[in-house]
């Protein structure tokens, strides 16, 4: 009986000191988001098609009837998301993520299609499964081209 006594009291321990210890773990510190001025005119066109494109019949539901999320995809697409055809960093493909590693975002569109080419006048960086409100910038390249896309971040550490 004091045995079985003994182990609950050091499990209990146990977990005690490991969720303390959890708990104290500093939070990375980030600054508020800064939006641009740009991101107080409306969605263009090109921006609302892509935005359609992913989201189908829930656009509404899930992102036009929400002011700030509207705000969070005008910033990411104006000001966040580049596509650069950078030639100096083709040789070094370990190093980058290829887009088909990603995978498309099709949650509420199980029609997507990955891009057999990128065409940039046709390309929604919006239908992949990017990295797009982490912490820290990123970079993919866009398979088989010399394209790569860049998402800065959208905060930063104070």
């Amino acid at each position: 009986m004091r045995l079985r006594v003994f182990y609950t009291l050091l499990f209990g321990l146990l977990l005690f000191s490991q969720q303390s210890e959890a708990q104290t773990e500093k939070k990375a510190k980030t600054q508020l988001v800064k939006y641009n001025k740009n991101v107080e005119a409306p969605l263009t066109a090109s921006e609302m098609a892509m935005l359609k494109e992913v989201y189908q019949d829930k656009l509404q539901t899930y992102v036009l009837s929400y002011p700030q999320r509207i705000k969070d995809f005008k910033h990411l697409l104006r000001n966040r998301v580049s596509i650069e055809k950078i030639t100096s960093l083709v040789g070094n493909t370990a190093k980058y993520k290829l887009l088909s590693e990603v995978g498309l975002f099709n949650n509420y569109n199980k029609n997507l299609v990955a891009d057999a080419s990128y065409d940039a006048s046709t390309f929604n960086v919006l239908k992949y499964n990017l990295q797009f409100f982490g912490v820290g910038s990123s970079i993919y390249r866009i398979d088989n081209t010399e394209y790569f896309i860049i998402i800065k971040s959208q905060t930063f550490r104070k």
